[in-house]
This record gives C-alpha cells, sequence and structure tokens, in this order.
C-alpha cells in the first residue's frame, strides 16, 4: 500500500473520511542477544521494522536469522496506524534528528520460542510517551525511508500547528524573585 502513495499524491489523503486511521502492514524483527550476566543470560530488544510484502500476512512468528551469538525472529501481521489525532506525534517524530518506530512489547508466558511477542508498533511520539508512562516496554528502532515516505503527505494534511497565545504579565509576580535581583535592580 505504501508504494501507491506519493508525496505528490494529496487529494489521496483529502478523500479519505477525516477520522478514518491509515495503516501499512509491518514486520517487527526481535533480537535475542546473550549476555555475560550472573543474574540475566539474554536481552531482547526489536531489531528492525519493514513495511509486509504479504498483504495477508501470517501471524505466528517465523526464524529470521539465527546463529551461535544471536538469534532474530520475524513477527508479521503487525500494522502501522495513522490517526488524524495523532498528527503531532508523527510530525515530532520525522522532523527529529532519528526518527524511529517504537516497539511495544511483552514477555510471553509460554514454553514455546520465542519468549517475547510484539503487541504495538507506532511512530508516534506522544503515542509512545503515554504507553511507557502506562508501565509498558517501548523501544525504538530507526525509521526505514519507505514508511517515513509514506507519512509525510499525511503530517502535511492534519498536521496544524497550535496558535500562539500572547501571554499576559502579571505586575505583582515581577517582583517576586528579590533575591535574584541586585541593589541596583538588575538581575542576577
Amino acid at each position: 500500500m505504501y508504494d501507491q502513495l506519493r508525496a505528490s499524491d494529496a487529494t489521496f489523503w483529502s478523500r479519505r473520511m477525516p477520522m478514518q486511521p491509515v495503516r501499512i502492514n509491518v514486520d517487527i524483527v526481535m533480537e535475542r542477544v546473550p549476555l555475560a550476566n550472573r543474574w540475566v543470560s539474554e536481552v531482547w530488544r526489536p531489531f528492525a521494522v519493514t513495511p509486509s510484502t504479504d498483504a495477508l500476512a501470517v501471524t505466528a512468528a517465523s526464524p529470521c536469522m539465527v546463529d551461535a551469538s544471536e538469534s532474530r525472529w520475524s513477527f508479521p501481521g503487525l500494522s502501522l496506524e495513522l490517526h488524524p489525532t495523532e498528527a503531532e506525534g508523527y510530525f515530532l517524530n520525522l522532523t527529529s534528528p532519528a526518527p524511529c518506530v517504537f516497539v511495544m512489547w511483552r514477555m510471553s508466558e509460554g514454553e514455546a520460542p520465542p519468549p517475547v511477542h510484539p503487541v504495538l508498533a507506532t511512530v508516534s511520539y506522544n503515542e509512545a510517551g503515554r504507553l511507557m508512562d502506562g508501565g509498558e516496554r517501548v523501544d525504538s528502532v530507526a525509521l526505514p525511508a519507505a514508511i517515513a515516505d509514506w507519512m509525510r503527505p499525511f503530517v502535511a494534511t492534519h498536521y496544524k500547528p497550535e496558535p500562539r497565545k500572547k501571554v499576559k504579565r502579571n505586575p505583582l509576580a515581577e517582583n517576586e524573585f528579590v533575591r535574584d535581583r541586585r541593589d541596583d535592580g538588575t538581575r542576577r
């Protein structure tokens, strides 16, 4: 779907219903890194997020690469959703020095490998912050160029910066910090 959406095709975004989310299927690759630690033998982390090549992705984990020092498991069947109400979070992500995809993941309770599974992927700074405030495990992965190109027209259409509000000064509060002033009235 992302290859059909071009930055110059703004009419696509204007024809959509205003509150309908836009989706792209993605595959999330989780990586196991062995540790030389007496309390923890390994650590899991998201390794990559790639646009899915299969529209009808299988929901079971399939091994992506396994070698002696680390193993990687691919999890197809997840999707990134863009909601018009989250446009500010998408804008903040795209304009940051290192745009990323945030992956919320959990440890599995079953015995079957792998012992982890991604639950959600998002490209919104605000949504990722809410998830972390809720105590969820959220890690970031570099944002692929194909997904960034897919996001740009959506953000250009839906992001409207808040207008600046003029702040009225309170003359009573101006002299509140007397300890910060010198004897001649200038600030320290």
